[in-house]
């Protein structure tokens, strides 16, 4: 069960009504500056090594 057309559009109605046509550049370049720094810290890309050691046993 998938969001269809109809569901997307609604939500961008809602989303343009609370932010606003102005601020809406804004608001996303935020957003996705925020999930690449996300992703970066779950690859561990901040400029150091996570390799964790192997369990040798």
């Amino acid at each position: 069960m998938g969001l269809s057309f109809w569901h997307l559009l609604i939500v961008l109605a809602v989303i343009l009504i609370v932010f606003g046509a102005g601020k809406l550049p804004n608001v996303m370049g935020d957003l996705g500056k925020g999930i690449r720094s996300f992703k970066e810290g779950l690859e561990g890309k901040d400029g150091e090594n996570k390799k964790l050691p192997d369990d040798k046993k």
